[in-house]
């Protein structure tokens, strides 16, 4: 599951438990995790739900998994490639899209969209006014490009901690996705 042992069990974690396996069908391992410190993990549900407010579902499952690549989290790359098949796409434009997202058939938009959040979750520090410029180019305006900021500061978050305590991909993901979609989620950490 991880690195860390299991937290002790109070009326938090059973809480945070409970409200995550209704949602999922099984006790992901990221919430064992984070019952370390529940409040923690309430707050980046509350910052993350205001972060996806503001964006279409299909580009900040983009953004989030281009983030999930340049931060070579496996984890958030199969739980956001799930999404990204159940939602938008088919296994094998999934599995381009994680490997070369410039020639898996998204728009010219999502290209540059993708492409600036590999960016920021590498080397925020690199960003240029010029990337910034060339958003706008492909008909972002300044509260889109924002939001994609705002999308991989939450991932690089959530993708950090997973990484850093050793928190292993649920194993739901093996019987949901395909081996070749797994394999090409499945970026290292």
């Amino acid at each position: 599951m991880s690195f860390l042992r299991q937290a002790e069990r109070s009326a938090d974690t059973e809480r945070i438990f409970d409200t995550d396996t209704k949602a999922m069908g099984y006790l992901p391992n990221y919430t064992r995790l984070f019952a370390h410190n529940p409040a923690a993990y309430l707050a980046w549900q509350q910052l993350n739900g205001a972060v996806k407010d503001g964006m279409e579902l299909r580009r900040y499952e983009l953004v989030t998994l281009a983030a999930a690549r340049a931060l070579k989290s496996s984890y958030c790359g199969l739980a956001h490639g799930k999404v990204l098949r159940d939602k938008f796409f088919d296994a094998a434009t999934v599995a381009a899209i994680a490997s070369d997202h410039g020639s898996a058939g998204l728009s010219a938009q999502e290209v540059a969209v993708v492409n600036f959040a590999g960016k920021v979750a590498a080397d925020a520090n690199s960003v240029t006014e010029a990337d910034v410029t060339g958003l706008r180019a492909h008909g972002l305006d300044d509260t889109d490009v924002f939001r994609v900021i705002l999308a991989v500061g939450a991932r690089c978050f959530f993708s950090t901690v997973l990484s850093a305590a050793g928190a292993e991909p649920d194993p739901q993901y093996q019987e949901s996705l395909d081996a070749d979609l797994r394999q090409a989620l499945s970026f290292g950490g």
